[in-house]
């Protein structure tokens, strides 16, 4: 059984307008447990639609979405919302942290939206922090932080509760080189150790060459899928 399975996806922007656009045209691929895959391609590619697709955070316009055999789509609100928050950790270029809350606040909180015991969030952020080295920044607010620090705390946020599938949005666009290669070495670690499937975009061929496989998206088509 494949854990991803993504069949025709196609997505139309403005449908019936005159500005109308298609972002992905009949998009099929099939990624199994524990891959880390790259989607690459130059901008306006259908990279971060394709993401969002597959994160249940949009629509297709046809084609179908299956993680595990759930049919994404098939899924109402309220069951796509619990979806996102046992199955999917999601990595956004802005990290998205909550800024009222300390970085242990923001790594622990999806875990009690799941029900986590205190003892178990305590145990499990320190484990995470402790491996991404932000260990003692726990009690600080995230506008206290670096980019690269905030963008660790976004995974860490993001692997926290031990989801299945991490999405991660252009990861590195707002870090330097090796701050960029230094996280894609922690994600990959972590892909290898918490045997989570991650699937992320990006442009940089440096981060790129981190990847396990490579699908290169042109126009909304995929032009390539490399296995390293």
């Amino acid at each position: 059984m494949n854990f991803l399975t993504i069949t025709n996806l196609t997505k139309i922007f403005n449908e019936g307008s005159e500005s109308q656009s298609s972002a992905l045209k009949g998009v099929s691929l099939e990624i199994k447990k524990e891959e880390f895959v790259v989607i690459s391609g130059p901008s306006g590619s259908g990279k971060s639609t394709l993401l969002n697709l597959i994160g249940a955070l949009d629509n297709p316009t046809s084609g179908t979405v299956a993680l595990e055999d759930k049919a994404i789509h098939m899924l109402n609100e309220s069951e796509l919302a619990r979806f996102r928050r046992e199955y999917i950790g999601f990595v956004f270029q802005a990290y998205n942290l909550i800024p009222i809350l300390t970085v242990k606040e923001n790594i622990e909180y999806v875990m009690h939206l799941l029900g986590y015991s205190q003892q178990e969030c305590d145990t499990r952020v320190m484990e995470i922090a402790k491996a991404l080295d932000i260990d003692t920044y726990l009690n600080k607010l995230p506008d206290h932080l670096s980019g690269g620090q905030q963008q660790r705390v976004a995974v860490a946020r993001a692997v926290a509760s031990k989801p299945k599938l991490i999405l991660a949005d252009e990861p590195t666009a707002n870090l330097d080189t090796k701050n960029g290669e230094n996280l894609m070495e922690l994600m990959r670690k972590l892909n290898e150790e918490e045997k989570i499937t991650v699937i992320f975009s990006s442009h940089d061929p440096l981060v790129i060459a981190k990847a396990k496989r490579s699908i290169v998206l042109r126009d909304g088509v995929v032009v390539e899928d490399t296995h390293r």
